[in-house]
């Protein structure tokens, strides 16, 4: 719950019970923090407020007497009244929900949001109880598959604009919108253009209905099936929080968590998509030894035989233990105590050329990624492509530049996902993004900008008067 300031805080009467909000602070966001939950569709806290569905009517009177308004649409202002449950707002939200129903198909039972739909759950709390629509309902082709992983199903959407303004404020990718007017408005991509997107699987994540959903899920399980564990998505650095979903001994679905230090609720299509390589069909299932020319499936107790026989007669001076750097933090820790307390060798290494050396690490000042992404900032990009590479991150990044007014100025030999936000994007020749770096602190110096690393003294000097504010420098 967010701390609110005496100084600065705004007395607002919502249902007769004085609460406190902040200045500026939405009438839905200041209710929810205060234990009154107002329904609503299109209203996301991550994504810029719309009032598209007008299920979060409320009556507001500010001193001019009660009407309804959207709360995802008005701040708070000191002495409003608000009341969310009298009888307009009841006849109001009966009146949405019979409007989104007329068209909406009832295929709950084969639906893949069923058990965990807001659209279900609402029209249980304040729907009508029944329809009064009797005539055909709208059809379309159902479903289209809008990227290898995402599939759209007209009929249920409810036009709520969520994936929309996803794709459009947060990813950057704008390939999915409204089309065509009135009764045949529907959300699609363009003709013949996929949704050729990084962080597709975040639209279906949070659809509110079932319109979007994901391939290898699809058919698989309901909610009340699946078993969930909180845990930290694997494929990078970032350490995304998500919910491991799973039914039958086998992982079905990866959802983000809204961990506000970290990845806010989205994941890279990578993160998400993921655990669909632990069945597949080159994962190693079994241990493999080697009889003649070839390498066999055998059971663990002789392939653990095997490799003590190979181990057991040897100086652990000659025995080298190579790990990798992309591996967690328990896999470092297994093999390095195997290495050290059982073999009894100190040859061990956890590099391959796969990430920056240690002691350079371990040098390095820290900074989290609130810090990196704070507003008024300036971030310097220096590492690999976040886009390609920590998804999480470059939602993170892209927002800060996008909506906070943080400055980015880009350090590497090609242009990243992020060139086109940066301030300043300075493109080194391979492998001289270090003399570029020192060219561009001597400069932020007060030198005199010279030209380094292929990039124009101009540029670098721009980049440099660009440094304003606190500075973190993201590597990779």
């Amino acid at each position: 719950m967010t701390d609110v300031q005496d100084e600065t805080a705004v007395q607002v009467t919502v249902n007769g019970q004085a609460v406190e909000a902040a200045p500026g602070e939405l009438l839905i966001d200041a209710c929810e923090r205060n234990g009154v939950h107002i329904p609503r569709f299109c209203y996301h806290p991550r994504m810029s407020p719309v009032g598209m569905c007008r299920m979060c009517l409320v009556e507001v009177d500010t001193g001019r007497g009660p009407a309804l308004q959207p709360s995802c649409m008005v701040p708070v202002s000191d002495g409003m009244t608000v009341e969310t449950e009298t009888a307009p707002v009841v006849k109001a939200q009966d009146g949405v929900l019979e409007f989104l129903l007329v068209n909406h198909p009832l295929d709950c039972p084969v639906c893949d949001k069923g058990g965990e739909c807001p659209l279900q759950d609402q029209t249980m709390a304040y729907g009508p109880g029944e329809s009064r629509f009797v005539e055909e309902k709208r059809h379309y082709e159902k479903p289209i598959a809008i990227s290898d992983t995402v599939y759209l199903d007209r009929e249920r959407c409810i036009l709520c604009d969520r994936c929309t303004r996803f794709a459009d404020e947060v990813a950057g990718d704008a390939l999915i919108h409204f089309m065509d007017r009135g009764n045949t408005t529907q959300v699609n991509t363009f003709p013949d253009e996929p949704f050729a997107s990084y962080f597709s699987g975040n639209t279906v994540q949070i659809c509110p209905v079932g319109a979007l959903t994901a391939k290898p899920y699809r058919f698989k399980a309901r909610p009340w099936d699946l078993e969930e564990t909180v845990s930290t998505a694997w494929v990078d650095a970032v350490g995304s929080r998500v919910t491991v979903q799973s039914s039958r001994n086998r992982v079905l679905r990866l959802l983000g968590v809204d961990a506000d230090p970290v990845n806010w609720g989205w994941l890279s299509d990578k993160e998400r998509f993921a655990f669909e390589a632990l069945d597949a069909d080159e994962r190693l299932g079994a241990p493999l030894v080697r009889e003649g020319d070839e390498l066999v499936p055998a059971g663990w107790a002789g392939a653990l035989a095997r490799a003590v026989d190979a181990l057991g007669g040897v100086d652990p001076e000659r025995v080298a233990v190579l790990g990798g750097a992309r591996l967690t933090n328990e896999a470092q820790y297994a093999w390095a105590k195997l290495a050290k307390g059982v073999i009894g060798t100190d040859h061990v290494d956890a590099q391959l050329d796969d990430g920056l050396p240690p002691e350079v690490v371990l040098g390095l000042p820290r900074a989290t990624i609130d810090e990196a992404c704070r507003a008024g900032g300036t971030i310097i990009l220096c590492g690999p492509d976040p886009k390609e590479e920590l998804g999480s991150l470059f939602l993170r990044l892209r927002h800060a530049v996008v909506h906070d007014g943080a400055t980015l100025i880009e350090m590497t030999p090609w242009a990243s996902g992020l060139a086109a936000t940066a301030a300043h994007s300075l493109l080194p020749r391979p492998g001289e993004t270090g003399m570029l770096a020192r060219a561009l602190v001597d400069a932020a110096r007060g030198g005199t900008a010279t030209a380094a690393a292929g990039v124009d003294a101009a540029s670098i000097a721009a980049a440099a008067d660009a440094i304003d504010g606190p500075v973190t420098v993201v590597l990779g």
